[in-house]
Order: structure tokens, then sequence, then C-alpha cells
């Protein structure tokens, strides 16, 4: 598994305040600190080798590990084909071959790459393979997050899930299931905010939500900020139904100035 040496694994490291003074009163200061930061340890993580949750398609970068089941992580093999790893104990994390590299493509779409260098994709049978050696759409996958759960789609629409007669990974399925829930886990930094789970660009009302993401992916060739005139009722039904982003890009699209629109 030498294509694998360079994988770096480590538990999520939460850092202290240093005391600088000597009175007791200040270590007494320092110990109510430290229980108040132990308030806020992720026990997820730690029971996963310091590999958390993902919430956002924000938080998907960098290594990351597909986790179906319970501490059961996507395996690659050296044939390109992926299967289900064997289950860790309580505290470890995924191995060294269940850990593969989220690209984002743009604000909904992601590219995963496995250990071995080659992206993943889907064939015409459903069978996810990775053997890619560049990104294009068919190695593309949008994570669906509703209601705390999350599920990968493919570019033929299908979810990604465990086949359970042979523990293959396919995309078969038009529908998100039990069977196609995924845990997206990533060991990038996190600051834990309990209070914050909130994107910054989503801080604000509805008008500044949509400015944010104007700003952070307009591609201002003239220099100008350009917003869609057009009535935000639209924006506010695809909010509730859960199709926020998706409405917000098609705002975009049509002033022609959006760097992921044609």
């Amino acid at each position: 598994m030498s294509e694998y040496d360079q994988v770096r694994r480590g538990k999520l490291v939460l850092k202290g305040e240093k005391s600088k003074a000597k009175k007791r009163k200040h270590k007494k200061e320092d110990h109510s600190r430290s229980r108040a930061e132990e308030k806020v340890v992720d026990e997820d993580a730690v029971k996963h080798g310091g590999w958390w949750l993902t919430k956002c398609i924000e938080d998907i970068t960098g290594c990351v590990a597909l986790e179906f089941g319970n501490r059961t992580y996507v395996k690659a093999l050296d044939n390109g084909l992926f299967t289900l790893g064997a289950p860790h104990d309580e505290g470890d994390g995924p191995a060294p071959e269940e850990i593969l590299t989220a690209i984002p493509v743009n604000e909904r779409k992601i590219a995963l790459k496995s250990g071995y260098g080659k992206y993943i994709k889907i064939e015409k049978d459903g069978i996810v393979t990775g053997r890619s050696d560049a990104i294009g759409p068919m190695e593309q996958w949008e994570p669906v997050f509703q209601d705390g759960k999350a599920a990968l789609l493919g570019y033929n629409d299908n979810f990604m899930s465990i086949d359970p007669e042979d523990d293959a990974v396919v995309a078969l399925s038009k529908r998100a299931g039990e069977d196609q829930i995924v845990k997206i886990r990533s060991q990038a930094r996190k600051e834990i905010d309990p209070t914050n789970d909130v994107p910054s660009e989503e801080k604000g009302n509805l008008a500044q939500v949509e400015l944010n993401y104007i700003k952070k992916f307009q591609k201002f060739q003239d220099k100008k900020i350009k917003i869609n005139p057009d009535d935000k009722k639209d924006l506010k039904k695809a909010q509730k139904e859960g199709n926020f982003h998706e409405a917000m890009l098609d705002r975009r699209s049509k002033m022609k100035a959006d760097r992921y629109c044609k």
C-alpha cells in the first residue's frame, strides 16, 4: 500500500489557553476555561478517531471518508473498484485506503479522488470505479443534505450506496433511502463553535445572502456587481423547499456573470 504512505492521519486537537501567571487564583481560572472547552468537544468525532461529520458542502474538502453503516468506510482497491471496509473499533479512524480527497467543483458539486490518484465515477452499469485521470461530468458528485442526513448524487441522477450482495459501491437508486445515507467525515481542522453552524455566506437576510454568494462566485470582468433584478419570491420558496443554492445559481446564470454558469 505504498500509494498511501503520504496520507496523514491524526486526532482532533483542541488548543487550550496557557496560563501566564503563577498565582493560584489564575490557575483556577484556567481550569474553569478548560472545563468550558471540554463541554464543546465533539464526542462523535472522538469516537471516530478525530474524523468529524460534515454538515454542508463547504465542509467537504481535503481528506474525507465515506461511512456507510457504523464505523465502516468505503475502501479503494488496487483494481480501481471500491468495497465496504471492515468495521473499526470505537476511537479508530478510517484506514489509509479508506481515505479519499475531496475537490470542490462548484458550489453544489465535488470530485473525489482515491489514494491511487484516480477520480471516482459511475460506469454505465452503475458500478462506482476510481480509474479516471481528470474531472469531467461523470466524475462530479452532488452532496445532498436534508434533516441532518446526507447522500451522494451521481451524474446519472442515482445515489451512491453499497450492494448488499458483494459490498461493492454502486449508484443504482433514484431515491435516497436508508441504504443511500452516507456520513461524510473530514479530518480538516475545524474550529468548534456550538453557537454557530451557519456558513458566513448565509448570514443576514435573503438579499444579503444572495449578495454574499455573488461576491464569492462572480467573475467581475467589468468590476461591477450584477444582481438579478427579478422578484425574490421564488428564492424564498426555494429556501423553504431545500433547493436554495440551485435557485441562486439559476438567478446568477441569467446575469451571465458567474464563473460556474455558462
